[in-house]
Formats: structure tokens, C-alpha cells, sequence
């Protein structure tokens, strides 16, 4: 995707292109200063001296848009804002009421380069000059009604646009944070279930070595003994640590949701999921392995489809072997139907794990684009056929 949202900086050369082309839609405002230029029966010099002003303004005025350092700038933009406006006045009064637009990108200007505080200033301050200027203008007040509303809107809604990007970014730093958080949490919460499930058993464990230490010159049956129950308080506390690994490890349906909704946002791929599934009764070998389905379902919508929107539903449907939950997404991206039948790929890899659940996989070109359909036991198959 080559979109930019709000508060998001362009992270590459087309994006640059996209934002810089979006902000000179409004250049087209233009066209009473260019169309003076080319009709107003100005003298060759005169016209030369108008179009370097107006090249000047308006590269100035999509650099004060487009700032490329950080810090403290509100000096160096006011100064360079006094400059917009000495440039305005001075094209205006020397050749004619159409360019008092101008001021109007001051305006403008005022509110996307500058915080609140001064904006408030600035903003009046250049349609005052836009009013002042059109007055010594010989037949600016005419155009006053037609500009001084655009040029008060036009800076003050800027200037809400700034404060949403700025909050915007602010949100997405306190969301980097939040999950850094969660993340750091989630690793004591292991390091305390770890040492829960590992420390009386490597202490006992250290314990009955050092006994069988003690008895093995005098006594190698006790000492045998002290082998074996070593040996099996290390067998059970594998199968403690691979029972806590595998629970930590166990893919869940909503987090996944959640996680494919930020994914597929984040990708600038226009979603459409459903809300938090009702799971009671569903076994969590089916649960597992649709969770893992929808991971491997958004990940190739992110990486390969190229698609701009992609749909997520989860239903519970009856047939001749019992209740199915089906899981179908689908995108309208280039629908690659080859990567379902590559070897050594991600759907085959899901594929099995579907089938050790009892369930099924469909994938492949649909429409315009790719779906893939996953489907599972709704209820564990000592239930399947005991109810109807």
C-alpha cells in the first residue's frame, strides 16, 4: 500500500510522492495569480519577476508543510511566515488583486507548521493583512467575502489537524509502550511459573545426588535407589516444563483476532473480522488450530496478496458428522492459488495441523482474489452425534 495515514511519516520514496501530490491538490487555488499572469497584459519583465515569486511562495510554503528537522522551530517558521506574508503583500499590490489568495496559504501554513498557542495569532493576524492589503488593493474588497472565510477555516482546521496527528502519534507511542510492558510482564510471569515448577524438584534432585554420593563406597543399593528416584523426579519435571511450554505456546482464537485486526490496519488492508468468539465447548485442539490458520491466512494477505481489504467470519455450521466451525478468510489481493500447492510452505504445514484436529483445509484463488477455509469439530468427538 502506498497510502500514508495520519500521524504516520512516509517511510519511502512513493509514499513522499503520494503525501507531496495529496497537498498539491490545493495548489489549484493558483489559478487566479497563473491565469494573471498569462492574460493580465503584464510587460515581459513583470511577468518574468511574477512567476519567480510565485515559484518561490510556493516552494517555500511546501516546506514549511513538509518540515524535515525536529526541536524547537517555531522561530525559524515565524520568520519564515513573515516572509510568506511580505511576499503575499508585495505580489499583491504591485500586481493585482488575484494574488491575494496568497495570503490564504499563509494562513494555511500558519496552522499546519505551528502549535496552538501561536496559531491563534497568526492565523487572524495574516487574514487582517489579507483585509488590510486588499483595501490598498484597487478592487480587493471585493474579494475579501470570497477569501477571509476560507483563510480563518482553512488555518484553524490546520491547526486541529496538527493536534490530531500529534495525538495520534502520542497514541502509538503509548501503545509501543503498553505492549513492551505487556511483553516484559508475560517474561516474569514465565521466569515465577519456571521457577515455581522447577525448583523444588532440582532441589530435591541436588539433594538425593549428594546423598548418593555419600553412600556409594558403603552402600551402592541405597545409593542405587537415590539414582532411581533422581531419575524419576527429572522425568516429571520435563513433563511439568512441557505441560507449562505448551500452554504458553497454545495459540488462542481471540488473541489472534485481535492480532490480525492490528496486522492487517497496520498493512493498510481495510478489515473486516468478527467480534470475540463464544468458544464454550469447542475443543482446544480445534480452537488451536484455527487460531494458527487465521496467523497463516493474514500473514500471506500482509506478505503476498497485495490486497486493499480482506474479510474474516466465523460461523458454526451442522452437517452428517456433527457441528463444524468454519473459518474463511478472503482478500481481493492477486489470488495466488499456486502457494496452496508449493511444497514446504505454510498451508501444508497447516494442512496437518488441521487433520490431527479432525478438520479440513480449502485454499485458493476466489473471484478476484484468495480464500482460505478452515474448518474444525465444534465439540469433542466422544459429543459428536450424542446430541441432536
Amino acid at each position: 500500500m502506498s497510502g500514508v495515514g495520519i500521524g504516520q511519516r512516509p517511510g519511502n520514496r512513493r509514499q513522499k510522492t503520494v503525501k507531496v501530490m495529496w497537498t498539491a491538490v490545493w495548489l489549484a487555488y493558483l489559478g487566479a495569480p497563473v491565469s494573471d499572469l498569462l492574460h493580465g497584459g503584464h510587460a515581459v519583465g513583470v511577468q518574468v519577476l511574477g512567476w519567480l515569486g510565485l515559484v518561490v511562495f510556493v516552494v517555500w510554503y511546501m516546506l514549511l508543510l513538509f518540515p524535515g528537522g525536529r526541536g524547537d522551530r517555531n522561530h525559524l517558521v515565524l520568520g519564515s511566515l513573515a516572509v510568506l506574508a511580505a511576499q503575499s503583500a508585495l505580489l499583491a499590490l504591485t500586481l493585482g488583486r488575484e494574488w491575494l489568495v496568497l495570503f490564504v496559504y499563509v494562513a494555511i501554513a500558519s496552522g499546519a507548521a505551528l502549535p496552538p498557542s501561536l496559531a491563534r495569532w497568526t492565523v487572524p493576524g495574516a487574514s487582517a493583512l489579507l483585509t488590510a492589503v486588499a483595501f490598498a488593493v484597487p478592487g480587493g474588497t471585493s474579494f475579501i467575502p470570497g477569501l477571509l472565510l476560507p483563510a480563518l477555516l482553512g488555518g484553524f482546521a490546520m491547526t486541529g489537524v496538527r493536534e490530531l496527528i500529534r495525538t495520534t502519534l502520542a497514541l502509538r507511542e503509548a501503545r509501543a509502550t503498553v505492549a513492551q510492558l505487556a511483553a516484559n510482564e508475560e517474561r516474569l510471569r514465565l521466569a515465577r511459573d519456571l521457577h515455581d515448577l522447577l525448583g523444588h524438584s532440582l532441589s530435591l534432585i541436588t539433594l538425593k545426588s549428594e546423598l548418593a554420593g555419600r553412600m556409594l563406597p558403603a552402600h551402592p543399593d541405597k545409593a542405587a535407589q537415590q539414582v532411581a528416584d533422581i531419575e524419576q523426579v527429572s522425568r516429571q519435571a520435563l513433563v511439568d516444563v512441557r505441560e507449562a511450554v505448551t500452554g504458553y505456546r497454545r495459540a488462542r482464537l481471540a488473541t489472534e483476532l485481535a492480532g490480525a485486526k492490528v496486522a492487517l490496519t497496520t498493512a493498510g488492508v481495510v478489515a473486516a473480522l468478527p467480534g470475540e468468539p463464544d468458544l464454550t465447548g469447542v475443543p482446544e485442539e480445534s480452537e488451536t488450530a484455527l487460531a494458527w490458520a487465521l496467523r497463516e491466512a493474514v500473514t500471506n494477505v500482509v506478505r503476498h496478496s497485495d490486497a486493499r481489504s480482506c474479510v474474516v467470519e466465523l460461523l458454526e455450521r451442522r452437517t452428517l458428522d456433527g457441528a463444524v466451525l468454519e473459518l474463511s478468510v478472503e482478500d481481493n489481493g492477486s489470488g495466488r492459488a499456486a502457494s496452496a500447492s508449493a511444497p514446504g510452505n505454510g498451508l501444508t504445514g497447516l494442512t496437518e495441523r488441521l487433520e490431527k484436529a479432525g478438520g479440513t483445509l480449502e485454499a485458493g484463488a476466489f473471484q478476484r482474489g484468495f480464500r482460505l477455509v478452515a474448518r474444525v469439530p465444534a465439540a469433542p468427538a466422544a459429543d459428536v452425534g450424542s446430541g441432536a
